[in-house]
């Protein structure tokens, strides 16, 4: 299959990819490396089902002409530091919730069905029930972050019923990894050293 990958130089994107191609999937990875990271990926690159773009899902021009003749879009790209969304309002809402607007429309466009989103355990704000069940009742949004990323599920799900898309949706909560570069869980363990 082939893989459409945003933030494929990221944190999970990059893992993914890795995956993706020691399964023989031709890979695209799609990133503006604000937060990726070449290093990630520079394994990934020496193999010949793998392609590099450095764009920017808010460049729609791009992300359409990037984005044909895939059968699967990975979308991981997003701006994941909750921390530092009340010191950018607009952040949040352009990287996340506009970005997967302009990669839901481009797969409209070129009849591409099937979603894998990364979304975050953020979006049930203070959960009074852990571990949360999916149907857990939304309460109200204490981050801009946890609040877009609500915002690109509820997108993803009213594409889903309008043009026949299959969506998996993921709400990952504090992963950690060898590649993992910020947040509260990387500032707590760094201080312990």
């Amino acid at each position: 299959m082939n893989f459409f990958v945003t933030g494929g130089a990221g944190f999970i994107g990059s893992t993914f990819c890795d995956y993706l191609l020691s399964k023989n999937h031709h890979v695209t990875i799609y990133d503006n490396f604000s937060t990726g990271k070449k290093n990630f990926i520079s394994q990934a690159l020496n193999n010949p089902n793998c392609t590099l773009i450095e764009g920017d899902l808010l460049d729609e021009k791009s992300l359409k002409d990037s984005i044909k003749n895939h059968d699967v879009v990975a979308h991981f790209a997003a701006n994941a530091d909750v921390r530092y969304g009340v010191e950018n309002t607009k952040k949040d809402l352009e990287q996340n919730t506009i970005a997967t607007s302009n990669v839901l429309d481009v797969m409209r466009e070129h009849n591409i069905k099937k979603i894998l989103f990364s979304s975050t355990g953020s979006i049930y704000g203070e959960a009074k029930t852990i571990p949360t069940p999916e149907d857990y009742q939304m309460p109200i949004q204490t981050s801009l972050y946890g609040a877009s990323k609500l915002a690109c599920e509820s997108l993803i799900q009213a594409y889903c019923e309008a043009f026949d898309i299959q969506s998996w949706i993921f709400r990952f909560v504090s992963i950690l990894g060898e590649r993992y570069t910020h947040g509260h869980v990387y500032d707590f363990y760094n201080s312990l050293s």
